[in-house]
């Protein structure tokens, strides 16, 4: 199957720095397409590139297989991740007005309903919370029904009742046949929204395909977390790859039997044992060394 986006051999330099190093995505149509990386990765600017805003020092951007052109933009919505409103204007004057600038737009009242604004339809910009904000803001990248979306961190700031929201509304936008590519900060989001990933470091993609893929050929099955207070026997000396963090000893493992039984016959009490399956926390923290910090 042909992508909906593609990019080749990306590169951004700026004055002597590389922000983007020879970077190649496809995006399959009607996923969603989570790009992540820590504060300096590049995965900004590859965005702005994809979305025809930095021009690339080289490499090409192809929308359905072709060069993209101003025909693309009318094909894209986009909710940065910093956006200023209208000041006296009702959420419906503002969805109106950016309405004018399309040829084409979706109807007013269904992107009403797709996007939950009708109970603060008639509140003035300046009065919303910070949920309601952002669902403006996603009604306006959706104003012209695009094919591809494009979402900048969309739930830094939210409550976790307003996260859970708008996770709901881009899977409801996802079902409608929609391409989205996501940007975020919170790895539960990505392995929750995502159906393809992939993690920048340094201007380079260093991992690239599903969430489960990356987990499965990355890791074992199981992490056993233990207090290190609990570990009297030298780590090296008890056979089980295990990592430390924040006094935590984290036994990774495919057998979990015969782990449990490796750890006993160390002498290590298992009164304080924590068993848990990996995430794409654990994942970002292996290839990088870093927290996707905020």
């Amino acid at each position: 199957m042909s992508p909906i986006l593609e990019i080749e051999k990306l590169t951004k330099s700026f004055s002597d720095v590389k922000a983007v190093q020879g970077v190649s995505l496809r995006i399959q149509e009607g996923i969603c397409f989570g790009l992540l990386g820590p504060n300096g990765a590049g995965k900004t600017t590859t965005i702005e590139i994809m979305e025809g805003i930095t021009e690339a020092s080289s490499g090409k951007v192809l929308y359905r297989g072709e060069k993209i052109s101003d025909t693309f933009y009318h094909k894209i919505g986009i909710q940065f991740q910093a956006t200023s409103l209208q000041d006296f204007l009702t959420v419906k004057e503002t969805l109106t007005m950016f309405s004018k600038l399309y040829s084409k737009t979706i109807e007013m009242a269904e992107l009403i309903r797709i996007c939950a604004l009708e109970e603060f339809i008639h509140r003035d910009n300046r009065k919303l919370s910070g949920g309601q904000r952002q669902r403006l803001l996603l009604a306006i990248a959706l104003v012209n029904d695009p094919e591809i979306v494009f979402l900048d961190e969309p739930t830094t700031g939210l409550d976790p009742q307003s996260r859970r929201n708008f996770w709901t509304l881009i899977n409801k936008i996802k079902s409608q046949g929609k391409t989205i590519v996501l940007t975020t900060h919170y790895m539960d989001e990505a392995q929750i929204l995502c159906d393809h990933i992939a993690i920048m470091d340094k201007g380079k993609i260093i991992a690239n395909d599903t969430p489960e893929n990356l987990l499965k050929n990355h890791f074992g099955d199981f992490i056993i977390q233990l207090p290190t207070t609990e570990i009297i026997t030298p780590i090296e000396n008890i056979g089980i790859n295990t990592t430390i963090r924040n006094e935590i000893a984290e036994f990774q493992t495919h057998d979990l039997d015969d782990a449990l039984k490796k750890l006993i016959n160390a002498g290590i009490s298992l009164k304080h044992m924590n068993l848990r399956t990996w995430n794409l926390e654990d994942l970002f923290l292996s290839l990088t060394g870093e927290e996707l910090r905020l």
